[in-house]
């Protein structure tokens, strides 16, 4: 195996094996351990499941293709990478917190409560 595609195995194909656990082993409870934690999505049991729902479809969507694009430039691309497939980690880590954040703030009130 090249260090390119090692590289992409342990940036990109490390991410998606992430968003794969979190997407099959939700966290059931609001802790301060694991899950998607932020002020608005700690605040009860309710946003709590939405935010972890919505947050691991996103990161499994979005790491997916990630992981898919930095493949794509490993195997079709004869530069070398260096800064290409973390900054797809980076990407996808952003959009999937500002896709959640988003449909909280759509969907839930400063206070808690579903709109």
């Amino acid at each position: 195996m090249n260090d390119a595609l090692l590289y992409v195995f342990t940036t990109n194909g490390l991410l998606f094996l992430i968003s794969i656990l979190f997407w099959k082993f939700p966290p059931k409870k609001i802790n301060g351990l694991y899950g998607y934690r932020t002020p608005k999505a700690i605040q009860n049991q309710e946003i709590w499941t939405f935010a972890n729902t919505l947050f691991n479809q996103s990161l499994l969507m979005y790491a997916g293709i990630s992981f898919l694009a930095s493949l794509a430039f490993v195997t079709f691309l004869s530069a070398e990478l260096t800064w290409q497939p973390m900054a797809f980690v980076f990407l996808t880590i952003i959009v999937s917190i500002i896709k959640t954040e988003r449909a909280l703030s759509a969907n839930f009130t400063d206070e808690g409560k579903r709109k």
